[in-house]
């Protein structure tokens, strides 16, 4: 009995993907590509700082593809913005850190 129980409660826990899950994006392949590895990295180097992985991203993305990204890591956060067509990317890592990459010169 006790075992059922036990059963059923593992299977009612929350699930943490760790892997990118891509909310919308506009981006060409390549860019793509390019800025989820590098939120995956960047959230997985700096767990504990958010400031520090958007900076990483930021500055990588600007020596690849020109200036005027933006980036935004963090939990629990709306936004409304302008950016150039085929430049937004938002997605979430490791379940409820969101990630938000676009570009506005």
């Amino acid at each position: 009995m006790a075992e059922e129980g036990a059963a059923a409660g593992a299977a009612a826990e929350k699930v943490i993907h760790t892997y990118p899950l891509i909310r919308h994006c506009d981006m060409p392949e390549e860019m793509r590509i390019e800025a989820m590895e590098l939120s995956v990295t960047a959230c997985e180097k700096f767990s504990q700082n958010n400031e520090l992985a958007a900076r990483m991203v930021k500055e990588t993305l600007d020596k690849k593809f020109g200036p005027a990204f933006h980036v935004v890591v963090g939990e629990s956060y709306g936004f409304e913005i302008t950016y150039e067509c085929t430049t937004i990317c938002y997605m979430y890592f490791g379940g409820n850190q969101a990630v938000c990459i676009w570009k506005c010169s």
